[in-house]
């Protein structure tokens, strides 16, 4: 069972809270540049991001999906999330950052700690990653975790901001 929260040396991750949708709207949500290589348009109201993080909470109740929200150490607004979601013996990852907070590391050492908490699980033996094979921050953020490169997936998955097609995807996983 993976936690509720962890923390790193500069992060909180922690669960969904209905107050957490205004500073995700405006940190995130509503940017195009944001959401470009992910699997959602921007949110153009912030009811979107009301109805997505009421339904992050319903998935971490049920136990489906834990989406983590991350906060700076110290602080209290959100400036990301990295979701997992367990099944099996495999745990899937998925995140996402706010702009103002490009290039600091967050992504590497939340992917990184999430990644040694569910590995220390005795029943989760690999935690993956997909992104799209232009993304190369997202590529980036793997490699800086230990993730190694197992493949390109062609026609793998839509990224609807960047076309109505299946796209390539590069796979990533860390095992024990």
């Amino acid at each position: 069972m993976l936690p509720q929260s962890f923390e790193t040396e500069r992060l909180l991750a922690r669960l969904p809270e209905s107050a957490d949708a205004k500073h995700l709207y405006r940190a995130y949500t509503s940017n195009p540049a944001v959401s470009r290589y992910l699997m959602w348009r921007p949110h153009t109201e912030l009811a979107t991001t009301e109805a997505f993080v009421l339904e992050c909470i319903a998935a971490a109740e049920l136990g489906t999906r834990l989406p983590y929200v991350l906060v700076e150490r110290g602080g209290s607004v959100p400036i990301g999330m990295l979701e997992a979601r367990p099944d099996g013996h495999t745990v899937d990852l998925g995140y996402v950052l706010a702009p103002a907070f490009w290039g600091l590391g967050y992504i590497p050492e939340a992917i990184s700690a999430l990644s040694n908490v569910a590995l220390k699980l005795p029943e989760v033996f690999r935690v993956q990653a997909f992104c799209d094979v232009e993304n190369r921050p997202s590529q980036r953020a793997l490699e800086k975790s230990g993730f190694l490169q197992e493949g390109r997936h062609e026609r793998f998955f839509v990224f609807p901001n960047l076309s109505a097609e299946p796209r390539p995807c590069y796979m990533y996983a860390l095992c024990k």
